[in-house]
């Protein structure tokens, strides 16, 4: 097959939230910069995200960002490195400001500034009471947050590669990243896109669950194209399963329901949440309200004829404030659960939502690995954000709204290390290797030529399945064992998998194929690292797991206060501290505490 191929300054795969800012940071910096997207870029699964992007502007309450930074330390159960927290926090509010000046239609308070609300596991004054930090667009953020940043970048001229799909990152023989190759979906093309700069910005991998509120198109591509090419993943055992998916159908029905006086009721109409977080009640942090709503299932408080869900309450609330605060909610409900939210609760259920793990980053955007001692080292011309980056800034567990924040603050932050490096001279285009597309020509020409092998929507429902089971809200030693080995067997199917349709034009079953290989690694790197995890933490808790006075709720800080690193090469893990001074030095750190809402 012959590979066309593409010069450019930077190279951004991914075109949600993370990925546009960094290339309006690039375009109007004037680098030539392509983004390669697998979907419209206003079809990107930011569109999803509806409850709000976090800021202490102090519009509705008074807030600063110490609070913050405490809410976001205390909600990582101490994972999170408190140098890019303070970072992220002190970013946001300049931000938010900034995508208001792009255009961003935020809600308003009556005195025209933004709206904000309540929000989970944010409070005031060190964790006493809830405060109102998120900066809404009514129930449909994301989706007005992506519509106003591509806007801009088509101002600046930014240059989209609308579905394609990158395949594998291109590194020399000094391991530096050069590009990517990637393959244009509607004719089957692959392309080599060299460049000065790459970045990731694709965004998780919700897929590898049965239940999901994420899209197909969330299928860890950037995670699994860094695995593969030697890269360790941090973090993956923690995945935030959301407390309010749709019953039997896991559409997200936003924590901002809550923030706005939702309640959550078992069968019984009892309010449960004062049980479980007497302060905050529902609006805990994700990790512990879903805990909660499974521990009310499993004890048999559950509703409806298979006691299998909760409801979510908001009938006190008065329809003119639902329909003004909640419209996209009560269309969501009326369509998946058939269930007017004015009249009647909201049947939900926890679902995966949000990997806290992904592509090892610094607070500058640039990607880091353990080299000569150190344990933070960057690959020259490499860099990610977004979901796809683990900073850490939520380390076992994120707050509801911090993920829209640490797409524009790590986005940008991204873009400005990339422009700075290129200014300065540090980023040259590098020649490429002769063998850049040989991994992904093979990958294709295997697909081509499988016979009898595996059919691809078994082999990824078994690993669906397997995740599901095996690393769902809690965590059993001997399920976390057997797991290991069912997604190795998985991943061995997965390499013999056989598509019948060998066409070029719109080939869906290659690339699903494609993507399946991408999911398998991410599904490899939760269940090995989890397993390995001999502590609870965050959204990782498992029934073994001693909650006592040298080890609270089951967190182990004296011998699992570090970040997981995998390594695709051998399944091998290696760890690395977690960063416990703050960024400045007139900071002082967060000290570990047990954590209770």
């Amino acid at each position: 097959m012959k590979v066309a191929k593409r010069t450019f300054d930077a190279v951004i795969v991914g075109a949600g939230g993370a990925g546009l800012r960094a290339a309006l940071q690039l375009s109007e910096a004037g680098m030539k910069t392509a983004v390669l997207t697998k979907v419209f870029p206003t079809r990107s699964h930011t569109v999803a995200a509806q409850g709000g992007v976090a800021a202490s502007l102090g519009n509705s309450t008074e807030d600063n960002w110490h609070w913050h930074m405490y809410d976001t330390v205390k909600g990582s159960d101490w994972l999170g490195d408190q140098d890019a927290i303070e970072f992220m926090v002190k970013k946001a509010n300049e931000v938010v400001v900034e995508l208001e000046h792009y255009g961003m239609p935020f809600d308003r308070t009556d005195n025209g500034k933004i709206y904000q609300r309540p929000f989970g596991g944010h409070s005031q004054n060190y964790g006493q009471t809830p405060v109102s930090r998120s900066c809404a667009a009514a129930d449909r953020t994301g989706h007005a947050m992506l519509h106003a940043l591509y806007q801009r970048n088509v101002r600046a001229n930014t240059q989209f590669f609308v579905e394609w799909m990158a395949m594998d990152l291109i590194r020399n023989a000094d391991g530096d990243v050069l590009g990517v190759t990637a393959m244009e979906m509607e004719t089957g093309e692959v392309s080599i896109f060299h460049a000065k700069a790459t970045i990731f910005a694709t965004g998780g991998a919700g897929r590898i669950y049965y239940s999901s509120t994420n899209a197909f198109i969330n299928t860890g591509d950037g995670v699994g194209m860094a695995a593969r090419a030697g890269i360790p993943l941090e973090d993956m055992e923690f995945w935030q399963f959301h407390p309010t998916g749709v019953a039997g159908a896991g559409v997200l029905i936003t924590e901002g329901v809550r923030g706005e006086g939702g309640i959550l009721r078992n069968a019984s109409g009892e309010r449960f949440m004062e049980r479980y977080a007497p302060n905050l009640k529902d609006l805990a942090s994700r990790d512990v309200v879903t805990r909660a709503v499974t521990t009310e299932i499993n004890e048999g408080r559950g509703c409806g004829s298979g006691k299998d869900h909760v409801l979510l309450d908001i009938t006190h609330l008065s329809p003119e404030t639902i329909n003004k605060r909640l419209p996209g909610i009560r269309e969501i409900s009326i369509q998946f659960a058939g269930v007017d939210p004015i009249k009647a609760p909201i049947p939900v259920v926890p679902t995966c939502h949000y990997q806290m793990g992904g592509i090892p980053t610094n607070y500058k955007g640039q990607v880091v690995v353990p080299k000569d001692g150190s344990p933070n080292v960057p690959i020259p011309g490499f860099y990610a954000a977004g979901e796809c980056a683990c900073a850490s800034v939520h380390g076992a567990n994120r707050l509801g709204t911090n993920s829209l924040l640490d797409l524009l603050v790590f986005g940008k932050a991204a873009g400005e290390t990339v422009v700075s490096d290129f200014q300065s001279g540090q980023l040259t285009l590098k020649p490429l290797p002769d063998d850049a597309a040989d991994v992904s020509l093979a990958r294709i020409a295997r697909l081509e030529s499988q016979t009898g092998g595996e059919d691809v929507h078994e082999v990824r429902l078994e690993m669906q399945r397997t995740m599901q089971k095996h690393a769902g809200v809690f965590r059993f030693a001997d399920i976390m064992k057997e797991g290991v080995t069912k997604i190795m067997e998985v991943a061995e199917r997965a390499k013999r998998t056989q598509i019948k349709d060998k066409s070029k034009v719109w080939n869906t079953a290659r690339t699903e194929a494609l993507e399946l290989d991408n999911l398998i690694e991410v599904a490899k790197a939760t269940m090995v690292s989890a397993e390995a995890r001999k502590e609870s933490r965050g959204a990782h808790v498992r029934d073994d797991a001693i909650d006592c006075a040298e080890t609270p709720n089951g967190r182990d800080d004296a011998n699992w206060l570090k970040h997981t690193l995998w390594y695709s090469e051998g399944n091998r893990l290696d760890y690395k501290p977690v960063t416990l001074q703050p960024m400045s030095a007139d900071v002082e750190p967060i000290a570990l505490a047990k954590r209770t809402y």
